[in-house]
């Protein structure tokens, strides 16, 4: 496999996100042959079963770039103790009509940041359950979950401390090495 190719999906519409800086880190930090193209999720109308034998263009769209990827990368901040709506949304209207899911069978990341001491840990594990249900190999270890630090990730994506850029950079090892195994 020359290049590898993921769809991130972003869990935060917000312009400043701290989850879009992660997934900009993740991205900076992947090895050679790897890219990690973002999908757009903010177009998408509510999901509504009355529709799934004419499903909006973004609806299409999402699905077809999710279809078209290798693996999905999951960068999700915690809303309320679960998974933020527009997440769901956007995991319900791709895995919609029943028995045409674009999840299925593609191996999947899951991670995100937060200002709490937690991390995003309830919202992972929310989102894992779902995962689960709709046939998506996720993988289960290293879990991170980053807390932010004024500064720790600058505007570009690079990350400032070490550590946590070193752990980073295991953790998308880790989860390319994941997608090649379930890809091969």
């Amino acid at each position: 496999m020359s290049q590898l190719k993921i769809a991130v999906v972003i869990g935060s519409l917000r312009k400043d996100s701290l989850n879009r800086k992660l997934a900009l880190a993740l991205a900076n930090l992947a090895p050679a042959g790897v890219t990690f193209e973002h999908v757009r999720i903010d177009d998408l109308p509510l999901y509504n079963q009355d529709q799934d034998g004419n499903q909006a263009e973004s609806v299409r769209r999402l699905k077809s770039e999710i279809a078209a990827a290798d693996g999905v990368l999951f960068v999700t901040p915690e809303y309320n103790r679960s998974i933020p709506g527009v997440l769901k949304n956007a995991i319900d209207n791709a895995s919609r009509p029943y028995g045409q899911s674009a999840w299925a069978g593609k191996p999947a990341g899951v991670i995100g940041i937060s200002v709490g001491a937690l991390g995003t840990a309830l919202a992972q594990q929310h989102l894992r359950n779902i995962l689960a249900y709709l046939d998506v190999p996720t993988l289960g270890q290293p879990e991170a979950f980053v807390q932010n630090k004024e500064g720790l990730i600058d505007d570009k994506g690079h990350v400032t401390v070490e550590s946590t850029r070193e752990f980073l950079k295991g953790w998308v090892e880790k989860y390319v090495a994941w997608v090649k195994a379930h890809t091969a």
